[in-house]
């Protein structure tokens, strides 16, 4: 099949939509793992059937799953998640000491080059690596040793939420933690620093010099150039020209520079898109019109995208992994809502239609582009 497959996890199950290369009619699977949270899945892009998926509930606890088969059929592969050293303690809001704990898996992000690798950021803050397919997990744990006392759980918790791997040099990460900032390996994970230069944080971090402790929402890449980064923080939208060593705010026109998901265009690599929030108290898009930004110049000048998007009485928000684009000619990009609609504009944003309505709420989108 060519065209497009658009996987969805929710808080209560996952749903798989496909359509072809035009992206007008949608064929929407029942839903995956019924009851469970899906925080997110992912598929390779190696191979289009492998598809990782991360499945938690409260009462069951954590659990990964994998498909062979586009998401036909799925296996349960490891709880395989131990750190590796003794973590020692980080410090809590509430000044107390308690000891690194695991609670879920927060982003799977595959190789780019290998279908059985796969990397796992999970909450506690960590960073773990499998390279069977899912079997099996190590924890890079050199990542903790960059201040890890110093960071403090955000609203959802102590996570490592976003992984961005670099197509030039499969030795370099970058990953972002809340609330503690971005962190880049150049050796594929056995040294790291932190990669904040720039980054201001006046409300939770008075001192302008911090390294650690910025409350970083997402971060995205455009292959071509893999050393622009573009950042979405708890506020400011930002930008980076070398790999995060240095920041730079790009929230121009913006209605608010408050927001979760930041993607970039798959062919333009100076294209980006973010949904602006109305504060980090009213999470609900501004005026209660829900309208996605886009910014052909790198940043700095944004336009408002709404042509089919609610304009009124609209109070949803848009999570951090819940947007994402395809690779096909004319550039298609999604999101779902916490209201649980998924929308996708099959023409970079000028227009927008409904894929599906009345999901439970969305926690994450990706997008895997069928040959």
């Amino acid at each position: 099949m060519s065209g497009v497959r658009v996987l969805v996890g929710t808080v209560k199950g996952a749903f798989i939509c496909e359509s072809d290369e035009r992206r007008q009619t949608w064929e929407i699977s029942q839903p995956q793992f019924p009851g469970w949270e899906m925080y997110h899945l992912k598929g390779s892009p190696v191979d289009p059937n492998r598809i990782y998926a991360s499945q938690s509930s409260g009462w069951f606890g954590q659990t990964m799953q994998r498909s062979d088969d586009g998401g036909k059929t799925w296996d349960v592969i490891s709880n395989d998640f131990q750190y590796a050293t003794d973590p020692g303690t980080h410090q809590w809001y509430d000044g107390s000491q308690h000891p690194w704990k695991f609670a879920r898996v927060w982003h799977l992000e595959p190789s780019l080059t290998d279908v059985d690798t796969v990397f796992a950021g999970v909450e506690d803050a960590a960073l773990f690596k499998s390279t069977d397919g899912g079997a099996s997990w190590t924890e890079l744990p050199a990542l903790r040793d960059i201040s890890g006392s110093l960071w403090q759980p955000g609203a959802g918790g102590m996570c490592l939420h976003t992984i961005v791997l670099d197509p030039n040099n499969d030795q370099r990460i970058v990953v972002a933690i809340s609330a503690a900032g971005a962190f880049r390996t150049d050796d594929g994970g056995t040294t790291w620093k932190p990669i904040n230069e720039g980054l201001i944080s006046p409300w939770e971090l008075p001192d302008p010099v911090t390294k650690v402790g910025h409350c970083v929402h997402n971060i995205s890449m455009h292959p071509s150039r893999p050393d622009t980064l573009f950042m979405q923080k708890h506020w400011d939208v930002m930008r980076s020209d070398d790999a995060g060593d240095n920041w730079y705010e790009i929230s121009g026109n913006l209605p608010s520079d408050f927001g979760f998901p930041i993607t970039v265009h798959a062919h333009e690599p100076e294209t980006v898109y973010v949904v602006p929030i109305l504060s980090d108290q009213f999470h609900y898009p501004p005026e209660g019109k829900l309208r996605v930004y886009r910014s052909r110049t790198g940043g700095n000048e944004w336009e408002a995208l709404t042509r089919g998007l609610p304009q009124e009485n609209c109070y949803v928000n848009i999570l951090r992994d819940a947007m994402s684009v395809d690779t096909l000619d004319s550039g298609g990009v999604y999101f779902g809502t916490t209201g649980g609609q998924v929308y996708c504009s099959a023409n970079s944003g000028d227009s927008w239609q409904t894929i599906v309505h009345d999901l439970p709420r969305v926690l994450s989108v990706e997008v895997q582009t069928l040959a």
